[in-house]
């Protein structure tokens, strides 16, 4: 089976050295907010490139609390899109704060326009939380337009734009602040939960980091309500010895299979949207578009062939029974937004699959209705 992620094959080049960083850690006795949290954060920051980094135990809680440590509250206006993981729309609804949903482009990226109509029809929406979907870059000018033109509060969600980058500006520099996660399958994954903050600003990364651990300013001294969310010692040991050395080299090859995919994929059936221009992609997923009466079909053809495909997301974020009860708001019609999440399937593409396996989803792509 050609999988969506190897991490069997992943283990068999990386797996003694995660073993060292954990011996490293076990001999250092010292497992909660060690040397290890401080180095990995200083690597990641010079690696993104940005001033701080603070490692949090997921992406959940990286967005969350970035746009605490923005000031969003109960009943605060949130800017996002209804295509992304629902940790993106979760982390806006714990604080008690309304999404407001706007469509996305023909790549299923939040569609700037759109942004843009919302925030001059509404200028009570003060926050915004843009995602980098799939591994591509929004466009970071417009992006930071917007911000500046209505003075927002942005927190870009990163956590599949990991070395993306638009037109050489990185993903995660233009918002006062920006999260991302090391969920195992991620780009960047540990081998378990984490996340990290990234901001440019002293101030907030201190608030960020007394937040992380119990809203803590000094040993027993709590000056507000925080939480328990702290990278473990032993995953930012794995990631900073292990995959973070390795994650240039990994994105070039996921690169290389997009490549290979873009120009191999010719079934009209099939759409395959590739990167939007000036969008340096670091590939997190590689999404396909069938329709929505193929897509089980097609699915099944592949699956047939001995090759796994994913759906991301099949289910726009305003349409999940979990938002139901919660205020929420729908900028326009979102109809490229329902289109898309009821027509993609995502390829396998991960650093460990090999030519001859690229080319046998290509082949499979290109089967059905010839």
């Amino acid at each position: 089976m050609i999988l969506l992620n190897d991490f069997k094959r992943q283990w068999q080049e990386t797996g003694r050295q995660t073993l060292e960083a954990v011996e490293a850690v076990g001999a250092s006795g010292w497992y909660v907010l060690g040397n290890e949290v401080r180095e990995f954060e200083t690597a990641l920051a010079a690696r993104w490139p940005q001033k701080h980094c603070i490692g949090v135990a997921s992406g959940l809680d990286a967005i969350e609390i970035c746009l605490r440590v923005l000031g969003c509250k109960r009943g605060d206006k949130v800017l996002t899109t209804p295509v992304t993981a629902f940790a993106t729309t979760l982390a806006i609804l714990k604080i008690g704060a309304v999404p407001v949903f706007v469509d996305c482009d023909r790549y299923g990226l939040i569609n700037l326009d759109a942004c843009e109509s919302a925030l001059s029809t509404d200028r009570s929406i003060r926050f915004f939380v843009p995602v980098h979907l799939y591994g591509h870059s929004l466009d970071m000018g417009r992006l930071q337009e917007l911000r500046d033109r209505f003075e927002s509060l942005i927190v870009e969600d990163c956590a599949q734009s990991i070395l993306a980058s638009y037109r050489g500006i990185p993903t995660g520099t233009v918002g006062q602040m920006a999260a991302t996660s090391f969920y195992p399958t991620k780009n960047l994954g540990a081998l378990g939960d984490g996340g990290a903050i990234l901001t440019g600003e002293e101030e907030l990364a201190s608030h960020a980091r007394r937040l992380r651990n119990y809203g803590e300013s000094g040993k027993y001294r709590h000056d507000e309500v925080g939480y328990n969310s702290r990278l473990d010692e032993l995953q930012a040991a794995i990631l900073r010895r292990t995959h973070l050395p390795r994650l240039p080299l990994w994105t070039e090859r996921r690169k290389a299979i997009a490549r290979m995919y873009c120009e191999g994929i010719r079934q009209e059936r099939v759409r395959v949207p590739g990167a939007p221009d000036g969008s340096d992609s670091c590939w997190h997923l590689f999404p396909v578009w069938v329709d929505p009466d193929d897509k089980t079909a097609f699915m099944a053809h592949l699956r047939e062939r001995g090759i796994m495909t994913a759906e991301h997301y099949p289910v726009p974020a305003f349409e999940q029974k979990a938002i139901g009860p919660s205020p929420h708001e729908i900028a326009g019609d979102c109809v490229n937004a329902r289109r898309l999440c009821r027509s993609e399937v995502s390829l396998p593409i991960h650093p460990y699959m090999t030519d001859e396996e690229v080319r046998t989803v290509i082949d499979a792509c290109n089967g059905p209705g010839k």
